[in-house]
């Protein structure tokens, strides 16, 4: 803690000295988790942050706060910034900020996007809410059956820089059906020569793209794996789900689920945007069943 203040006291200086080139500089010094601390003791200069810091840095932290966060910075940035930001974003993390988003601004960001990653983005938010389909990436790198090992290595080198994951590899055939995957482990210790063929086990496991999200966590919980393949219902390989993305979703569950407990239910935006009227609706329910507890619990007693 005393570290922390001292890191604000620090770069509180130098934005009073509008020293803002060695700002620059001690920021992208730091770990990302350290910029979203500071994010969050001086969020009035969230948005100066992300915009001098270099690009992938920014990205990298714009990709660890909270969504309330996110929201409040991307109003202050200038739209070229925006601009930079959301078209670097790995898929799955653009479209878990896109849909939760408000219609008039999702629309104003897609505009944003390069024609490609407007595709890619409007593929992704067309699954439904709280499916696998939201929270898959499409970068990621297949394989053929007949590839050599050596051949498999030059291709990992071109275009492994690009994928969300290279620990695993996924064969497809010639239609883009997926056969199976492939752990690096496994490439590394094969002679140069043997083919892509001679490692498949045939003991995948997928998930289909419209699958609940709560399913795809209890899979990766009973499995060893950091990424999952998303296939669709023809079995056509569209992306894959990584470990990061579902830890994400299994903390949403267990706060969703600590709040229900506390007699609450989750309210999906800041607590002071909240009208009086939708807080009595997501409290009243839940406050109605504990007084009925109550009262049922007295009459026990009493007898």
């Amino acid at each position: 803690m005393e570290e922390l203040e001292m890191k604000v006291t620090q770069v509180e200086q130098l934005i009073e000295d509008n020293n803002l080139l060695e700002l620059a500089e001690y920021l992208n010094e730091q770990n990302i988790s350290d910029v979203e601390e500071l994010i969050d003791e001086l969020p009035e200069h969230g948005a100066l942050f992300l915009e001098i810091l270099d690009l992938n840095r920014a990205v990298n932290v714009f990709r660890i706060l909270d969504f309330p966060t996110q929201e409040r910075i991307f109003k202050k940035l200038p739209a070229n910034k925006v601009r930079e930001i959301l078209n670097v974003m790995p898929p799955d993390d653009r479209t878990s900020f896109l849909s939760e988003s408000k219609g008039d601004v999702v629309k104003r960001l897609i505009t944003l996007l390069t024609p490609d990653e407007r595709k890619e983005a409007l593929s992704l938010l067309g699954y439904p809410e709280d499916s696998v389909g939201r929270l898959m990436t499409p970068d990621y790198i297949t394989v053929k059956q007949h590839w050599t090992i050596t051949r498999i290595l030059d291709h990992i080198r071109r275009y492994g820089s690009a994928s969300e994951t290279i620990d695993v590899l996924y064969v497809i055939d010639a239609d883009g059906k997926l056969i199976d995957d492939i752990r690096i482990k496994d490439i590394l210790l094969a002679s140069p020569d043997a083919q892509v063929g001679d490692l498949i086990d045939n003991r995948m496991i997928s998930l289909n793209a419209n699958d609940p999200q709560e399913e795809a966590v209890t899979i990766f919980r009973m499995n060893n794996r950091v990424a999952l393949p998303v296939i669709d219902e023809q079995g056509i390989m569209l992306g894959i789900v990584t470990i990061d993305d579902i830890l994400w979703v299994a903390n949403e569950e267990y706060t969703e689920d600590m709040q229900r407990f506390g007699g609450t239910e989750a309210l999906d935006e800041p607590y002071l945007d909240v009208s009086i009227m939708h807080l009595v609706k997501k409290r009243a329910g839940w406050l109605i069943v504990l007084f009925l507890g109550q009262l049922l619990t007295a009459s026990v007693i009493s007898h």
